[in-house]
């Protein structure tokens, strides 16, 4: 028996390290066929930031940038050699592989003439090389994570009824559909001035529990087929379809082209039809989940993305031992992400609220023990430090502090707008206390343009108004000023009344 055991056992091995070669050369001959592979990138970016973006694209992967007539969007070339890197920008937030671009694509005058073009251009479109780039891509990409709570005595009796995962799969299906397009909208677009359109195509509806259990047995015995949804984009008023009437018949008519099967929650292929006016983009994401989720885990009323804090602090260009300070921090999202992508400065995060600065310190935290595990050996920290302070009564000396930046108070979620008459007079007075004269920058964000605009005329002596980017925040049209603090000497109040300044 034993020896019937053994001969097993290196029948086993040889078959298992042929499998392996035969891998191997699969991969192989992948990465030698795509070795000289020039593909299209899209990206979606906060509005009013594709510039930070494609300046980014530039300087880190040396390839040019297109800016979309589609607020939010940018293309760039890159070879598929590059794509690693092309998951480490900062400044993105979704990533799709371009199939086709049609920049003026002429729609039919009929709805039917129009879905039909989209049923017959599904089998015209180069799909080979986007295919080869998603394949590549998958070990590329970040996982999409899951935030799921658990009952354990219900857990519990599942495992031991040995039929748990078939009993809440429908439950599963249905809370997964009521937030699915509040994220695609997050994930794609955020300009509401735009009127649009999001729908997704979720194939056949499943009528029964019978149909469920005959699919889920034959993917048991035909692993290989592909689960696909197509999410349609669609901006524009002169269109005489819906993006549900669109995203139906194109992905029908890819289905049927493929073979693919369609599941709108476990899907492995996310085909993008985007149409903006006359252009159509069609693509494939890259990216299961918004690269800005990137540094934060403990999330508070207001937090900020990390990609438009990225493109704040861009906008103020930091320099090597520069003092950069969030008076206001909530999260920490900015302090957090200049400290990654500028280590060589020094981060303060700052904020009036105890539990907003034990947010920013648990987040901190968070990352490093994040960094630590991903490399495997003990991190040296972050150039950061979070303090609880009076925005008005800065512990900071007076000139000590090269750039400003901050997320303030929209008076919607946090504060009021009658509040913000007096607080925005009185940060932006104590910020040009702290900030260097003549070199002093500071980049402010707010939806309360009227009340920042009516302080910033009475500190003209201290500020000057340099750049103004306009932004859309969760449908709130606002503005990143950026301001440059004059040459002249911070005089406090005291002073000017004849009394002497603590400071």
């Amino acid at each position: 028996m034993s020896d019937v055991q053994e001969a097993t056992n290196q029948l086993l091995d040889v078959n298992l390290h042929e499998n392996q070669r035969s891998i191997q050369v699969t991969e192989s001959g992948l990465r030698s066929e795509s070795e000289h592979l020039q593909v299209t990138i899209g990206a979606t970016v906060p509005t009013g930031f594709e510039q930070t973006a494609a300046d980014e694209v530039r300087e880190k992967l040396g390839s040019p940038c297109k800016i979309s007539k589609d607020r939010g969007k940018i293309y760039f070339d890159i070879s598929v050699e590059s794509l690693a890197q092309v998951h480490c920008l900062r400044s993105v937030d979704n990533l799709f592989v371009v199939v086709q671009e049609f920049k003026d694509y002429q729609f039919k005058e009929t709805k039917e003439e129009v879905l039909k073009d989209f049923e017959d251009l599904a089998g015209k479109l180069p799909w080979s090389d986007p295919l080869k780039i998603w394949k590549i891509n998958t070990c590329f990409k970040k996982k999409k994570t899951k935030h799921k709570k658990i009952n354990q005595n219900s857990s519990k009796q599942k495992i031991e009824s040995g039929r748990g995962d078939k009993t809440d799969e429908r439950d599963v299906k249905k809370e997964f559909t009521n937030n699915v397009l509040d994220s695609q909208i997050l994930d794609y677009y955020e300009n509401a001035a735009i009127k649009e359109e999001i729908s997704t195509l979720v194939g056949d509806d499943l009528t029964s529990c019978k149909d469920e259990t005959e699919e889920s047995s034959k993917e048991e015995t035909d692993p290989e087929v592909l689960k696909f949804r197509v999410t349609c984009n669609r901006a524009g008023e002169k269109h005489c379809f819906s993006s549900n009437e669109a995203a139906r018949d194109f992905g029908g008519a890819v289905q049927d082209y493929f073979k693919w099967k369609a599941d709108m929650t476990n899907f492995d292929v996310e085909v993008l039809l985007n149409i903006h006016d006359n252009e159509i983009v069609v693509g494939i994401a890259l990216t299961e989940e918004s690269l800005h989720r990137r540094n934060i885990t403990h999330f508070g009323p207001t937090t900020l993305r990390s990609t438009l804090a990225y493109g704040m602090l861009r906008l103020c260009a930091p320099q090597p031992t520069d003092i950069i300070v969030d008076p206001m921090c909530g999260t920490g999202a900015i302090s957090i992400e200049g400290a990654t992508e500028w280590s060589n400065c020094y981060h303060i995060a700052g904020d009036n609220n105890p539990l907003a600065v034990n947010r920013a310190a648990n987040n901190i935290s968070s990352l490093l023990t994040k960094s630590q595990v991903k490399e495997g050996k003990l991190s040296w920290g972050l150039p950061i430090d979070t303090i609880q302070w009076d925005i008005c009564n800065l512990p900071l000396r007076t000139g000590s502090v090269d750039i400003i930046v901050t997320d303030m108070p929209f008076g919607k979620r946090m504060g009021s707008k009658k509040r913000n008459w007096n607080l925005y007079p009185a940060c932006l007075r104590e910020m040009s206390r702290v900030c260097r004269p003549g070199t002093g920058q500071a980049v402010l964000l707010t939806q309360d343009k009227k009340c920042f605009i009516k302080a910033l005329s009475g500190m003209g002596h201290l500020w000057r108004k340099v750049h103004t980017v306009w932004v859309n925040i969760g449908g709130l049209h606002a503005a990143v000023y950026l301001l440059k603090r004059t040459p002249q000497t911070f005089v406090h109040p005291s002073e000017q009344d004849g009394e002497r300044s603590p400071w």
